[in-house]
C-alpha cells in the first residue's frame, strides 16, 4: 500500500479540525501511481468524519494556475499562469470532496459552518 501521510485530530468545544498531511507523487511519476496515490487519499478523507473541519496540506508536486474553471475552488490568486497534471488532479480532488484553497500554496480547507475554537487536544495518526 502507498503511504498517503499523517493527519492529527484537534478538539475543540464547537468544532473539532483534522488536519491531514500528504506528500503527492512527483509531476514525472506515472499516472498510474498517481492514480493510486489520490484513490488512497480519497479513501483516508472519506474515513474522515463529515461534520469535522478538515484542512488538507502537504506537498502535492503541483502548479495550480489560473485557469478561469478553477476559480470556484482555488480563488482569484495563483503562482502559475497554467496548472500542470499535478495541479489538475488536486483541484479535481478538492472539488469533489467541497474543499476551497486557503492560500497561494496548495492547502485546502473543508469547514462544517462558522468556528469558535475551544481548548485543543490532538491524537496523531499514521498511514
Amino acid at each position: 500500500m502507498l503511504a498517503i501521510g499523517c493527519h492529527i485530530v484537534l478538539r475543540g468545544c464547537w468544532c473539532n479540525s483534522i488536519v491531514l498531511n500528504v506528500h503527492a507523487p512527483s509531476e514525472e511519476k506515472s499516472d498510474e501511481l498517481k492514480d493510486i496515490f489520490y484513490e488512497g487519499l480519497e479513501q483516508v478523507f472519506d474515513h474522515f468524519p463529515k461534520y469535522h473541519m478538515k484542512i488538507l496540506l502537504g506537498d502535492f508536486n503541483a502548479k495550480v494556475g489560473r485557469e478561469r474553471i478553477f476559480k470556484p475552488t482555488i480563488g482569484n490568486e495563483s503562482l502559475h499562469q497554467y496548472s500542470n497534471d499535478n495541479g489538475v488532479r488536486i483541484v479535481n480532488f478538492a472539488t469533489s470532496k467541497n474543499l476551497a484553497r486557503c492560500s497561494p500554496t496548495e492547502t485546502f480547507i473543508s469547514t462544517p459552518g462558522p468556528l469558535r475554537m475551544g481548548r485543543l487536544t490532538s491524537r496523531l495518526t499514521t498511514y
